[in-house]
């Protein structure tokens, strides 16, 4: 099919084909690499909250708790739970708009607060801390009606005596905290017992959009440049080949029929210069030749 097309075409179609293989292998790449980085950052987001959040708890239990200790004697306050301050400043946070689609919880398969009752898929990754002891974090993502979500878990595991003052059983617990919450749940708890799981969660559908949204932009402006590389080349492969080899062919063409007063022109001293020259040596050959064929011929026939 190239045979069938001048060299000007020849060369645009090389050009297009390249950019072609260009683009889907650099559009892959760099789709893949910005992906990677969205996903960076939403875990790197995800483990500052978490971080966040353990030290939040580990504030309230080291240093709330023991304040109210004799408080706690006569009325349960539910500020000097780890689990409840943790998420009550969570829910602070989310009160600003840039945080409203994050989300904290505690999911608990016994809980005494039932806000903090694991669903299903909570449920899941809290049974997956039970049969795997030595499994410290899970993370992923998550399809959901809003969009996809970036997850991020740790195992809630009873490490304290003093954890289960309130939760081994109805009348040990506190008199306020049963009013509170009633006896049917967050009983019965053991110590190095996994009963739930931190679940931070992040949107994820916004950040991988933009990641999306960058790489066609960027592509677009690789295309843009190759493109206007591809118009120059054919200018210059139009002003310094195209047209001296149409003007070398038109002049060597009428030198063909006889016409001898026409000259090959030495625009330049590159190869099509070379290549003018070496015409107008053979013109000048053939010139000689012919007259010395005349002369013979003058000669012949006196």
């Amino acid at each position: 099919m190239l045979k069938n097309l001048n060299l000007k075409q020849q060369f645009t179609a090389l050009l297009i084909i390249i950019l072609a293989l260009g683009m889907s292998l650099s559009g892959f790449a760099l789709s893949s690499v910005l992906k990677q980085n969205a996903r960076l950052d939403i875990t790197s987001t995800a483990l500052m909250l978490m971080e966040t959040m353990t030290s939040v708890r580990d504030y309230t239990n080291t240093q709330v708790k023991p304040l109210l200790d004799n408080q706690l004697e006569a009325e349960f306050l539910p500020q000097s739970v780890p689990a409840y301050s943790a998420r009550e400043i969570f829910d602070h946070l989310r009160m600003n708009p840039k945080y409203r689609d994050f989300f904290y919880k505690e999911a608990t398969l016994n809980p005494t607060n039932l806000r903090d009752k694991a669903d299903n898929f909570e449920t899941t990754i809290i049974n997956n801390f039970k049969k795997k002891r030595d499994l410290k974090q899970l993370s992923g993502f998550r399809s959901m009606p809003s969009g996809d979500i970036f997850y991020m878990a740790r195992p809630l595991t009873i490490t304290e005596e003093s954890c289960l003052k309130c939760h081994t059983s109805p009348d040990m617990a506190p008199k306020s905290m049963i009013e509170r919450y009633g006896t049917a749940n967050g009983f019965g708890w053991r110590i190095n017992e996994i009963i739930g799981s931190q679940i931070i969660s992040i949107p994820a559908s916004k950040v991988i959009s933009k990641a999306n949204q960058a790489s066609f932009v960027i592509l677009v402006i690789i295309s843009t440049v190759f493109l206007t590389v591809i118009f120059l080349v054919n200018l210059f492969l139009n002003q310094k080949v195209v047209r001296p080899l149409k003007r070398i062919t038109r002049v060597a063409e009428e030198v063909s029929t006889g016409h001898m007063d026409v000259e090959f022109e030495q625009l330049s001293n590159d190869e099509i210069g070379q290549l003018a020259r070496a015409f107008r040596r053979m013109q000048l050959s053939l010139e000689m030749a012919m007259k010395r064929i005349k002369r013979r011929s003058e000669n012949t026939g006196n």
